[in-house]
């Protein structure tokens, strides 16, 4: 059974940082596609960013050029890079996990706050 734990999530001023990790274990990390989900109070969950296998990426464009995912395979790890924060950046962040081969199966983990604020 694949398990998600993000790590990373906190609260920090406009303008400054935070990087998200999301911890991958059950299953071979090399064969899902990874994502990055937020979900603001009231609103629904919008992606963010993905990564596949091959290390393509793609982002939301309220986020390009400031957030940066990245995967390292051998530490079956996906990272959030955010920078230049901003308050409406502010939402729940989830880590997903789709697997490429048949049958295509959904992993989410449980989520961790960002918070942007002066």
């Amino acid at each position: 059974q694949v398990q998600l734990v993000e790590s990373g999530g906190g609260s920090v001023q406009p303008g400054g940082s935070l990087r998200l990790s999301c911890a991958f274990s059950g299953s071979i990390f090399s064969l899902y596609t990874m994502a990055w989900y937020r979900q603001a109070p009231g609103k629904q969950r919008d992606l963010v960013a993905t990564i596949t296998t091959g290390g393509t990426t793609n982002y939301a464009d309220s986020v390009k050029g400031r957030f940066t995912i990245s995967r390292d395979n051998p530490k079956n790890t996906m990272y959030l890079q955010m920078d230049s924060l901003k308050p409406e950046d502010t939402a729940v962040y989830y880590c997903n996990a789709v697997r490429i081969i048949v049958p295509s199966i959904n992993y989410w983990g449980q989520g961790t706050q960002g918070t942007v604020s002066s």
